[in-house]
Parts: structure tokens; C-alpha cells; sequence
């Protein structure tokens, strides 16, 4: 257990790491991946060469003897909302750091790049079931109190519900969202619930995983111990065949994953755990605009 000095500690090299890159790297790419709920009208100009035709006020132009033209903004305020899974697959970690560290940096980026872009923020911890739910809002207290519960949030021998996860988001979020889910994606059977808010929000999923899920070293006999039921086995890695089937199983959850957010029409990353997380929500922003 961390102090609550340590703690502390934690959340100011967060928000200082998060903020340089949010001011260095996603300068404008974050801005630009996600649009507001539209334009809205700011006020009438002078008309100047290059300015759209179509946006000439006639009534104004008319009555001064002169082209004058509307102009909009975007009417930028977001909801942004981290579905983020709390269960005990994500402390294993074997190269970089754990799943769970991975999923935390990643959050408290997206956190201070909403709030940077003056967006509102909120969470949905889960395991087995909603653990935590922080309502969506503004301002660096509340990106830090976030950033508090990411550091602090219990993972210990807890299995995963994403579908009751992506129920509560569905119930307790009704204004359309930008809705990350970060997770390993271990559980199936969401597909369904992912369609329903696919069609509402606009969902990106993080998948984190660690070497060692995809592929397992060549060192003879092992015993391990699914994380989230506690079972243990033995199993010979020295065995070419246990190797290829341990990778064959990955893959197929890797596929399944794919499928069901492409039939949701929704968005889907992949971030091992030794990855430049940094240049892949980049590269993804810069797509996305």
C-alpha cells in the first residue's frame, strides 16, 4: 500500500509527465480527432476575399451598402469518459511495466488532455463489477482527484464484467461521449452492449498486453496462475506445440476483440506494455483528424 505521501508524489509526476505531453505532442491533434456538437453562430464581419459566399448576411449587407459575412465556431464542449478495468489480470507485467501502469499513464494523459482542451472528464472503475463512477467535469482538481483514484484503486483477485460496465455507462451517460475503454480485454460476451453504445457514442478501445500474453519463453516446466480465478497448472513451455496453442489462443481473443468493435463501429488500439504509448495516441489522433 502507498502512503498517502508517496501518493501525492505519484499524482504530481502524472499531471507533470501528462502536461508535457499534452503540450508538446497532442497540440492541436487531440483538439482536431474530436469535433463539437456543431457551429454556432459568434458574429457578423466585414466580407474579405477567400471568405465562403454562402455565409454572406444579404439583410446586413444590404442595409450598408456593403458585404458583411456570419461566422461560426465550433461548439467544442466534450464529454469524455474513461471505462477503465480495475480486475487483477492487469497487474502482470513482465517487460516496462504492468498492464495496470500502462492503463494508468494512458489515463491520466487523455485526462489532462480533456481537460486542457476545457472538456469534461469522468470515470467508470470495474472488475467484476462497477467499482467507482466519477460523473463527468471540468478543471485540474478534478483531473487530480482522478489521477488519485487511478493510483489507488484495489486490483487484487477480482475477475472482469465489461459488459455490466458497458450497461452502466449506456444507463448513467445519456449526452452523447467520447467513451475510452481501457482494458485487456480477457471477457466476451460484450458485443451486444458495445453495438448499443457504438451507435450513441463514439468508443475507442484500448487493449493492453504484455509479451508474455502473446508469447510464452522456451524455460521447461511452469506453473501458472490465472490472476483473476486463482487456478494454477503446470505447463511445459519447452513443448513447441503448448507454445503455439498459448499464442493460438491470444490471437483468437485478439480477433474476437476486433470483430466486435468493428460491427459496433467503433475504434480499437493495441498497446503492449514495453510500447511508445505516446507516439500510438498520436499517430491515432493525427488519423482520427
Amino acid at each position: 500500500m502507498l502512503t498517502t505521501e508517496e501518493i501525492l508524489k505519484k499524482v504530481r509526476e502524472l499531471e507533470i509527465k501528462s502536461k508535457k505531453i499534452t503540450t508538446h505532442l497532442f497540440t492541436g491533434e487531440y483538439h482536431s480527432a474530436f469535433k463539437g456538437k456543431g457551429m454556432s453562430f459568434r458574429e457578423v464581419r466585414e466580407y474579405a476575399a477567400g471568405d465562403d459566399v454562402r455565409f454572406i448576411d444579404w439583410n446586413v449587407s444590404a442595409r450598408l451598402s456593403h458585404p458583411f459575412t456570419k461566422v461560426f465556431e465550433e461548439e467544442r464542449e466534450l464529454t469524455v469518459m474513461l471505462l477503465i478495468d480495475t480486475s487483477a489480470s492487469n497487474l502482470f507485467g513482465t517487460i516496462a511495466r504492468q498492464k495496470k501502469e500502462l492503463i494508468t499513464e494512458v489515463a491520466a494523459v487523455l485526462t489532462f488532455s480533456a481537460i486542457s482542451n476545457n472538456d469534461k472528464v469522468g470515470v467508470i472503475f470495474f472488475s467484476d463489477k462497477v467499482e467507482k463512477y466519477i460523473a463527468p467535469k471540468k478543471g485540474r482538481q478534478h483531473a487530480l482527484y482522478i489521477v488519485r483514484e487511478l493510483l489507488t484503486m484495489d486490483t487484487r483477485k477480482k475477475s472482469t464484467d465489461l459488459d455490466g460496465a458497458i450497461k452502466f455507462f449506456s444507463r448513467s451517460v445519456k449526452q452523447r461521449s467520447i467513451a475510452f475503454i481501457l482494458s485487456d480485454f480477457i471477457a466476451t460476451g460484450y458485443d451486444d452492449d458495445l453495438k448499443v453504445i457504438g451507435n450513441r457514442h463514439d468508443v475507442i478501445g484500448i487493449r493492453v498486453y504484455d509479451r508474455m500474453d502473446m508469447q510464452l519463453p522456451e524455460a521447461g516446466l511452469l506453473q501458472v496462475q490465472d490472476a483473476e480465478s486463482g487456478q494454477t497448472k503446470w505447463i511445459d513451455s519447452s513443448n513447441a506445440l503448448v507454445r503455439y496453442n498459448y499464442q493460438q489462443h491470444f490471437m483468437q481473443q485478439s480477433e474476437a476483440s476486433k470483430n466486435y468493435f468493428r460491427k459496433a463501429g467503433a475504434e480499437l488500439l493495441h498497446m503492449r506494455t514495453d510500447d511508445d504509448y505516446v507516439k500510438i495516441l498520436q499517430k491515432f489522433f493525427i488519423k482520427r483528424s
